[in-house]
């Protein structure tokens, strides 16, 4: 990779940051191309390989279920190795439970965990509606606030997709792999006609869903497929279809231009250039900074159907610098 470097007294340092990836990462800090994940340090104050076979949620039940009905229970739940906690907006998972890792994971990884829920939506209320409970890795709080997107922050992880037949059988998103990132927005101040503006910070959510389109609801095959969020209209677009279960790697990565990078591939190996599925400025935005990142699981929230078993394994977070 070729790049031209200028440098004068402005923008030295910078410049200097910039050669420097080239020579060490082989990868151009500027975001003129995508960031693969997992490139760079990795940050061990967070993320999970959930090798501890102590590792153990204290789900602290009722959870919360804010966007239902106002309500957040306290006190949260929360991991016992405090990596992560319960999401107060929509709750926690039913089934957060470390599992022997399935067949053909990472070598040597004997830990895993899965996720799984029946009611997403208020307990003992179903909604008979698509519902999602989050849960969420605490990193902003463990490595002292919010990643600068000048390290160029992103985010691995191992899933293990289950054989179609054990699906939930609903069209529809069952998995979220997502980030938690913000920016600055220009909002008025006011209602008056000549009212102010001043600037805030905006938060929002791109990420990869797992969605399936399923025969029980009259499609001709059972098909899966990435859906991404989003676009620069703030609209979920299709990716490429999942053409088999087991594990796959996903990541996502935000580069010093703004941009969100999605990448995923079929199995357990370290990603690469050519496992790069999209680029874009969700919503509009250029990402300035990165909070976190979290997983969603999705049901029909009927009180009876559990949510498809998704089971992750290794989650990092790494930084260029």
């Amino acid at each position: 990779m070729n790049m031209r470097i200028h440098i004068d007294q402005h923008d030295g340092f910078r410049h200097w940051i910039l050669a420097a990836s080239i020579l060490i990462f082989g990868v151009d800090l500027s975001g003129a191309e995508p960031l693969v994940p997992g490139t760079g340090i990795l940050l061990t104050e967070v993320g999970d390989d959930f090798e501890d076979e102590g590792w153990e949620y204290l789900y602290n039940n009722p959870k919360s279920t804010y966007e239902n009905d106002k309500e957040q229970r306290y006190p949260a739940g929360g991991s016992k190795n405090g990596r992560w906690y319960e999401g107060m907006k929509r709750g926690q998972p039913d089934v957060i439970k470390r599992v022997p890792t399935p067949k053909g994971g990472l070598p040597g990884s004997r830990g895993s965990l899965l996720l799984r829920s029946l009611y997403t939506g208020i307990p003992g209320r179903p909604s008979y509606q698509m519902q999602q409970d989050d849960f969420i890795a605490d990193v902003s709080s463990r490595v002292g606030g919010a990643i600068s997107i000048s390290r160029s922050p992103s985010v691995v992880v191992r899933v293990f997709l289950p054989p179609v037949a054990t699906w939930e059988k609903r069209t529809g998103p069952h998995f979220a792999f997502r980030a938690d990132v913000e920016t600055t927005v220009t909002k008025p101040s006011g209602k008056a006609r000549f009212s102010s503006s001043q600037r805030e910070s905006e938060t929002y959510w791109p990420g990869l869903f797992v969605a399936f389109e399923s025969q029980a609801d009259g499609r001709d095959n059972n098909y899966a497929y990435f859906s991404i969020r989003a676009d620069e209209w703030g609209h979920d677009f299709r990716g490429p279809q999942i053409t088999t279960t087991g594990w796959w790697t996903l990541g996502m990565s935000f580069t010093p231009n703004g941009m969100v990078h999605y990448f995923a591939k079929p199995g357990i190996e370290d990603l690469t250039p050519q496992d790069h599925i999209a680029s874009q400025y969700p919503y509009g935005y250029r990402c300035e900074r990165f909070e976190t990142f979290f997983f969603d699981v999705l049901n029909s929230d009927d009180g009876r159907t559990w949510s498809t078993s998704f089971v992750i394994d290794d989650a990092h977070v790494y930084c260029l610098r």
